[in-house]
């Protein structure tokens, strides 16, 4: 009897598919790692997790796919920036707990330092008109880019009728009544609850990103490497880091309690990022309304137009686009003058860095101390009804959001001033190339920047010569 035929090998199986896992990785190896990717992490969220997907599951295979989306959706239902958690979680289970600390914080200190470098730049040289022209080009890209974000969360969380009618709703809450941020996340929280008892069909989103890929070769932590003995769970590990986190911010709101006293600008800023912290669902734009009511309108420590510069300049630095509140603490330490009227750089430096550390410190207790419980539960976790409801709330609050900077960029002055034509035009062009062309964020920044400063700059020189 002839012997079967073996099939013949696809080119992907001829490329020699590694048939071995990578060698164990030390601290060391990883921590420049996790340096390198806080410098070159751009591209928002999306980009930064298919960044991190091709550099430690394609290349170094460090993590397997089915573990590194595991991973992905438990940070997805988190509260904070889901690539800097995702970073810190996959730390965490290489190199137990410092480990985590080290790649989450690796992901943030650069854009601090690059951000506190441009806030002093923009407060020293803003006025000057080559730096005036860039930032005129790019206001209205980042109209754009708000509503592009709109509509990217929208697709994803508006499946039906009743999550459009959340959305909805959350858009008349927050611009026709301006109902806070929080009580439209509790308020759609609740709907998501109630509504999956009695519909549960329509609000159970389709979680996850997709099925697992082939093709890389065995990693490192691997479908079926066992979970490591930091990674199961123990209560004593969970109050241990629970205790942990509530003491260094106890400390930290104590220390600036005593310093500053407890109506002085460092402690309100520590109270008011420790709760923007635990609403960023659905990322930063949808926790920019809050952050601009609270340091714009409540406690005016920058101004509307501000707001939108920082927007700018969080967008053009790598890390996650929430650290635009290491702009705003940046800003808002300087003007109120934290360390005096001598020391007013160190003084908006430090508010940065208070600031992001309280943003930040909620994203470590949740995967420090979730981790061990999302181990063992592999391919059990989804989006809840209340996450599905607070998604679709979101979609509305970022919409107004948009509404805000157009209204800001094209009415420059207010609705009583001179409609500002070219930068309505220059946001429509930047819409279109988001919508149409899938230009990158970056790109379109560049573009945008070199469009308002040949406006500002050129513009004038021909107006004088033609008169």
């Amino acid at each position: 009897m002839t012997p079967p035929v073996p099939p013949t090998p696809s080119p992907a199986e001829i490329l020699d598919t590694p048939v071995t896992a990578p060698a164990a990785v030390g601290f060391a190896e990883a921590l420049r790692f996790w340096l390198k990717l806080g410098f070159i992490s751009f591209g928002g969220p999306a980009g930064q997790i298919a960044l991190m997907h091709r550099e430690l599951v394609e290349e170094r295979r460090w993590i397997s796919e089915n573990r590194f989306l595991h991973a992905l959706n438990y940070c997805m239902l988190l509260p904070g920036p889901e690539a800097q958690q995702l970073a810190t979680y996959i730390g965490w289970l290489m190199h137990r707990t410092w480990g985590g600390i080290v790649a989450g914080a690796l992901f943030v200190l650069p854009s601090l330092a690059i951000l506190i470098a441009l806030s002093w730049i923009y407060l020293r040289f803003g006025d000057v008109p080559v730096v005036a022209g860039l930032f005129y080009g790019i206001k209205p890209a980042v109209t754009a880019l708000v509503l592009h974000a709109a509509q990217r969360i929208g697709s994803r969380a508006l499946k039906n009728r009743w999550m459009w009618g959340i959305a909805a709703a959350s858009f008349i809450a927050i611009f026709a009544f301006d109902t806070p941020f929080p009580a439209i996340v509790a308020a759609a929280g609740l709907i998501g609850w109630w509504g999956s008892r009695r519909w549960p069909a329509v609000f159970a989103l389709g979680g996850g990103h997709g099925a697992a890929k082939a093709g890389y070769g065995p990693a490192l932590i691997d479908d079926h490497t066992p979970t490591p003995a930091h990674a199961r769970f123990s209560r004593r590990h969970l109050a241990g880091v629970l205790g942990a986190g509530i003491g260094l911010w106890g400390l930290a709101m104590a220390a600036l309690a005593a310093t500053s006293g407890l109506h002085g600008s460092l402690t309100q800023m520590g109270w008011f990022f420790t709760k923007a912290a635990l609403l960023t669902f659905g990322g930063a734009y949808a926790v920019l309304p809050y952050v601009y009511q609270g340091a714009v309108e409540t406690h005016q420590w920058l101004s509307g137009a501000q707001m939108i510069d920082g927007l700018a300049l969080g967008e053009t630095t790598p890390g996650p686009l929430i650290m635009v509140v290491a702009f705003v603490g940046f800003v808002g330490g300087r003007l109120k003058a934290v360390l005096g009227p001598d020391a007013l750089f160190l003084g908006g430096a430090l508010a940065a860095s208070v600031v992001t550390f309280f943003t930040f410190l909620p994203s470590f207790v949740f995967i420090l101390a979730g981790g061990p419980l999302v181990e063992a539960t592999h391919g059990k976790l989804g989006f809840t009804a209340p996450l599905s409801a607070i998604t679709a709330a979101v979609v509305g609050v970022i919409l107004n959001l948009a509404l805000f900077f157009a209204w800001h960029v094209w009415w420059p002055k207010g609705f009583g001033g001179a409609f500002d034509a070219v930068a309505a035009a220059i946001t429509l062009a930047a819409t279109l190339a988001l919508f149409r062309f899938k230009v990158g964020v970056m790109p379109l920044l560049g573009a945008c920047a070199l469009i308002g400063w040949a406006v500002k700059s050129i513009t004038p020189l021909f107006t004088s010569w033609w008169t």
